[in-house]
């Protein structure tokens, strides 16, 4: 998968793809840059080396919901390393413009390291069979071939994701505790119109990754994973008293429920 992503990489760097699309969903607090910060910034930016955030070299774009609230759902921009071929790491922003904020991150690994986890801990992690085969899931800029080769790898693995600015819930500021998300395993559970407002900023159309990538097996999914659709739902009480699940705003899915 390295070499994949890595290819993928330098040719959307090449082509300045896949960005500044997507404005951030909030304004954090707070008074203008000064001159004094604004030359230590560029200072940095000329003088240190950062070797983990210029590893984040590939670019996903999908969609999550709240574990115990399926219409709970957000967009969810990730900029990913791959560590190795078993595993990767990536930072999740609500937009692709300079100021987006962190919204949290997912680790994701492959369906061999899945099966070794113990139950418990396989239902905070959700498989990527159906973002991958609805053409939901996508890799902004990159040729076709490249995003196909990346999907037949990334249909195999398991994520997990936490969120930790609840920008949907127009939070100014990265409140309460962080929250178990999840991913979509069926038609119908994803709102179609956030589905479509993304593929237009995007010049793309999932229907038709999806007919592209109906070639692409799918692979059986470990039992463990996506608990939610069992019941199973794991979510964290926030102490401060913020309810997530009901606060959130997301996009309603019609005809769905929680699953809890």
């Amino acid at each position: 998968m390295k070499a994949t992503l890595c290819a993928a990489a330098v040719t959307c760097c090449l082509a300045a793809c896949g960005g500044e699309n997507t404005a951030s969903k909030v304004d954090a607090p707070g008074r203008a840059e000064s001159a004094k910060t604004r030359l230590l910034e560029k200072g940095a930016d000329v003088l240190q080396n950062k070797p983990p955030v210029e590893a984040l070299n590939a670019y996903l774009d999908g969609f999550h919901f709240y574990n115990g609230n399926l219409k709970a759902q957000m967009e969810a921009h990730h900029y990913c390393s791959v560590l190795n071929e078993d595993v990767t790491q990536c930072v999740i922003f609500d937009g692709n413009v300079k100021d987006a904020k962190i919204m949290g991150v997912e680790y994701i690994v492959s369906a061999r390291l899945f099966a070794g986890l113990p139950e418990r801990e396989k239902a905070l992690w959700h498989s990527h069979v159906h973002e991958v085969k609805s053409g939901q899931l996508v890799a902004p800029g990159i040729p076709a071939v490249a995003e196909k080769e990346l999907m037949k790898k990334l249909v195999t693995t398991y994520g997990k994701t936490w969120h930790t600015w609840h920008t949907d819930q127009h939070k100014d500021l990265p409140l309460g505790v962080p929250q178990v998300m999840m991913g979509f395993t069926a038609d119908g559970q994803s709102d179609p119109r956030m589905v479509a407002e993304r593929d237009r900023r995007f010049g793309l159309s999932s229907e038709e990754k999806k007919q592209s990538r109906a070639d692409i097996p799918a692979p059986p999914i470990d039992r463990g994973a996506d608990a939610w659709q069992s019941g199973k739902v794991v979510q964290i009480a926030d102490p401060t008293g913020i309810d997530h699940l009901s606060a959130a705003s997301g996009h309603a899915a019609a005809g769905t429920t929680s699953g809890r």
